[in-house]
């Protein structure tokens, strides 16, 4: 752990990183590959949509049944003529899900499970969901989904300007259509749950990002007053320098939500579990992958077209074919050496960084007391 804090420590003060802004164009291809992933699995496979959406009938059955989930599926398709989803619960009854089926037909069902269950038809309940609810709730779900999409954009344009409003925007769209592709190709059922989860995602997805442009908007002051490194190079400086930092809350926040997902979904049967989890686990992964690989490197992409950092950058590289060493000033943007900026530099404060010690403090003082 203190090797860990240590790292964290010279991350922070950048005596060590990584140039992950330079080395942009891979994780943009990384991230396209996925997103054409998930959208072709979408495509083709469709989302599982639960009984809440389509409307039908749930069946629950005994507790402790001797009969298995796959012959319980059998009897329940073979009973309803239509695709059934038979889930065993964590107190040992079976949830079985119809879809697509009226009251009379329900009836009907009920009593045939009864005699292949070989129990009385009281001791099966069932339930019949209309499919008007759940589309009140897909209405309200993206009804509140547009609403927080442009609060956010409004606040991170105010807060701090239109270009990181729009790499945040863009970020949230990535990890929204990763997660959805993800439930089509793993086959989950999309229910309330999911809903739910999704909309939470929004919220973890944007804090690491947040974070990274505070840091790079703080590091910015009066970046046009140097000529020591370019805006993509302090952007890469704020991404090492809050990296630790967001490793350790997308870490500390996916243990729980993996307990969630593998043992309260995956050992104690908790289906209403598996679909909040899984969207809480796959959108905080892809929520923290974002921040750091595709929403820091492109707003550093989008200022980099400005005028004037054009000319910084001009500036820069004119400067550094002087100085003799090309490999020195970019390792002082990767590392945060700053002291060796000429007496005759423009002064400019670019992020926090300690002063040295003056050289000539003390020249020419006799020893002992003044006189």
């Amino acid at each position: 752990m203190s090797k860990l804090g240590n790292l964290g420590a010279r991350l922070h003060h950048g005596e060590i990183g990584y140039d992950f802004v330079k080395n942009r164009k891979i994780w943009y291809g990384v991230s396209i590959l996925i997103t054409i992933t998930a959208i072709v699995g979408l495509a083709v496979r469709g989302l599982h949509m639960g009984i809440e959406f389509q409307g039908g009938a749930v069946f629950t059955t005994p507790k402790n049944m001797s009969v298995s989930v796959a012959t319980a599926e059998e009897y329940a398709e073979d009973a309803s003529g239509h695709d059934a989803i038979v889930q065993k619960l964590g107190d040992g009854t079976m949830r079985i899900q119809v879809a697509g089926i009226d009251t009379k037909t329900s009836d009907k069902i009920k009593d045939t499970l009864a005699e292949d269950f070989k129990v009385d038809a009281e001791q099966i309940n069932a339930e019949l969901v209309g499919p008007s609810w759940g589309e009140q709730i897909a209405n309200k779900a993206w009804q509140g989904l547009g609403i927080f999409m442009i609060l956010v954009v409004i606040y991170l344009a105010i807060a701090f300007e239109w270009r990181m409003a729009l790499a945040a925007f863009v970020a949230l769209i990535h990890d929204i259509t990763i997660t959805v592709g993800i439930y089509a190709l793993v086959g989950f059922e999309v229910t309330p749950g999911t809903v739910i989860g999704l909309l939470t995602i929004l919220g973890y997805s944007l804090y690491d990002t947040v974070v990274v442009f505070d840091s790079l908007k703080e590091q910015t002051k009066d970046i046009t007053k140097q000529t020591r490194w370019t805006y993509s190079e302090i952007a890469n400086r704020s991404i090492n320098s809050t990296l630790v930092r967001s490793i350790n809350t997308t870490v500390v926040a996916l243990l729980p939500v993996a307990g969630l997902l593998f043992i309260g979904g995956g050992v104690l049967g908790a289906g209403m579990l598996n679909d909040i989890s899984l969207s809480l686990f796959v959108g905080l992964a892809a929520g923290a992958y974002s921040s750091i690989f595709i929403a820091t490197p492109l707003v550093a992409d989008l200022k980099e077209l400005e005028p004037s950092m054009k000319s910084l950058k001009k500036r820069v590289m004119a400067k550094r074919a002087q100085g003799g060493d090309a490999d020195e000033p970019q390792a002082a943007a990767a590392t945060g050496d700053y002291d060796d900026e000429p007496e005759d530099a423009a002064p400019a404060v670019v992020g926090p960084r300690s002063q040295p010690a003056s050289r000539t403090r003390g020249r020419g003082r006799p020893s002992g007391k003044r006189r």
